[in-house]
């Protein structure tokens, strides 16, 4: 699994692979990808970085939808509930998959320069399992953060 996030990739066929995974996961298990989620999930994935939920609260309005926090907040919910974007906890923003439709746990790199976000999935999750497992404990949910310099950032940060 690569990660995505510091580097180039096609991000047409990211936008195209998040939304066809959405469609499809929702059709499979029945799910409404109503205009608003929709309209959510194209921003997250077309601005490709971690977004408040006010920042898309106001490129909805400019869009003529409703500026209402609860209609963001609902579809924000509903994406991250099924898997189609996660909540970054250090930046309290959201960002689309970067790996939809695979079963992972998500390890967020974090630049603290530019705020970049790089998803990726470390074999954590299997270690941290097996420590659980140790001491009795069942995992419901796992989010990884690191905090660190991007590949840009350093090199701003050693020229400076």
């Amino acid at each position: 699994m690569q990660t995505v996030g510091f580097g180039q990739h096609d991000h047409s066929a990211c936008m195209g692979g998040g939304m066809k995974a959405a469609e499809d996961a929702c059709a499979a298990q029945g799910l409404r990808l109503t205009k608003g989620r929709r309209r959510v999930l194209e921003i997250l994935l077309q601005e490709h970085r971690a977004m408040g939920a006010y920042d898309i609260l106001g490129l909805l309005s400019d869009e003529g939808f409703a500026s209402q926090p609860p209609v963001v907040y609902r579809a924000l919910d509903f994406l991250v509930a099924n898997g189609f974007a996660h909540k970054i906890q250090k930046l309290n923003a959201y960002i689309a998959c970067a790996h939809p439709g695979d079963s992972h746990t998500p390890v967020f790199l974090i630049c603290r320069g530019c705020e970049t976000v790089a998803e990726t999935a470390a074999p954590l999750q299997s270690t941290l399992g097996e420590v659980a497992d140790k001491i009795g404990f069942k995992i419901e949910t796992t989010i990884v953060e690191a905090e660190g310099m991007c590949p840009t950032c350093q090199g701003t940060e050693s020229a400076a």
